[in-house]
């Protein structure tokens, strides 16, 4: 039996006590974090939820198998919050519906929830209509039969898992209004346990064809924003589930397999969040490192291509810069990225790769990163 078969459903228990320290911890952090926040300049907390935005929508889509290319998601955060960076590049439909609506979700997170607004964003993640190969209903609830349940598998064909089945399409209508009335309800629930239930409730309704563990992603984000009540974001929950996908639909499947109550779930998704927001110090201290790089004053003169790839460097670049690679990358020829690169070595900050190899690689200078 799956929890929405049971007759209090979707009326979740859980024991308080249980949970409390673990709320308290997060509740803690996130104060302590907000409030360093509020510290940090505008840029510095622009530049930052810029970069967590970026790691967000990332993440989710790789929870679900699919990656996107990071510079565009970038560049398609950045225009849309209005953010000045050097090297913005088009971004393809697919990032810029999956863009489109987690910022729907968290710069308007105290805008009503409507099946409407749920239409849109799944709208913006199926833009051709298709789920891979496969057409699927969008931006309506699905209406598979009940000789087509909606299931989620795993295994090869002949040896098929099923992890769990959702409830029948005839019934999706009347549960997805009670759960946005819900959500759109003030009530005395905890802001962060309200993120934690309204994630459980949709993914167990499954309401749509495809999409549904992004958009449910997108709402604990968007009540998390209605927690904090600040529309900059400074931790993604989404990296953390990520880093711990393998526990998130463990205990999603034992969690729909039990009893309403969900104590823990609860405490899992507390942790997580917890982790998620300790982990958050790392991608703040990179955007100081930039900040810092970037106040001195021999960058202050480069060109719009070398601003590009410093850039990357800050942010990791994957394998080795070679003048090709800076070529390929900014669209010049070899003679341009050659002088490019001299003059940043000039200025001190790059340097060649003392490993010797094919081709001379170039890595930024150590003493000019703090």
């Amino acid at each position: 039996m799956y929890i929405y078969q049971r007759r209090q459903w979707p009326d979740f228990k859980w024991e308080a006590e249980q949970i409390a320290a673990l709320l308290a911890e997060v509740h803690h952090r996130r104060g302590r974090l907000l409030g360093k926040m509020e510290n940090w300049g505008f840029p510095l907390q622009e530049e930052a939820t810029l970069q967590t935005l970026t790691t967000d929508v990332l993440k989710s889509s790789e929870i679900e198998g699919e990656i996107l290319d990071q510079d565009q998601v970038r560049s398609s955060v950045a225009r849309r919050l209005g953010i000045e960076v050097a090297g913005l590049i088009p971004a393809d439909r697919d990032v810029e519906g999956v863009v489109e609506m987690m910022l729907d979700a968290t710069q308007r997170f105290m805008e009503p929830l409507s099946d409407e607004r749920l239409f849109g964003w799944h709208a913006s993640l199926f833009p051709t209509g298709r789920s891979g190969m496969h057409k699927i209903v969008v931006a309506a609830w699905r209406n598979n039969t009940k000789d087509d349940p909606m299931q989620v598998v795993s295994g090869g064909m002949g040896r098929e898992r099923v992890h769990f089945q959702a409830p029948d399409a005839e019934v999706l209508e009347t549960e997805m209004q009670r759960l946005i009335h819900w959500f759109n309800t003030v009530d005395k629930i905890d802001p962060v346990i309200k993120a934690a239930i309204i994630h459980l409730w949709f993914v167990t309704i499954h309401p749509f064809d495809d999409g549904n563990g992004r958009i449910a992603r997108a709402l604990t984000d968007m009540q998390l924003a209605r927690a904090d009540q600040n529309r900059q974001r400074f931790y993604s929950m989404s990296a953390q589930i990520r880093i711990e996908r393998n526990d998130y639909y463990n205990i999603l499947e034992k969690t729909q397999k039990d009893t309403l109550d969900i104590t823990s779930w609860l405490e899992w998704f507390l942790g997580c969040l917890n982790r998620a927001i300790i982990a958050s110090d790392c991608l703040l201290a990179a955007v100081i490192r930039k900040a810092t790089f970037w106040a001195n004053p021999v960058a202050q003169s480069i060109n719009d291509r070398q601003r590009l790839m410093l850039n990357k460097l800050l942010d990791g670049f994957h394998g080795k810069l070679t003048s090709a690679k800076w070529a390929l990358i900014t669209k010049t020829s070899q003679d341009t990225a050659s002088r490019d690169i001299q003059d940043l070595m000039e200025r001190g900050l790059l340097v060649k790769e003392p490993a010797g190899g094919r081709s001379t690689s170039y890595i930024l200078r150590e003493d000019e990163i703090p």
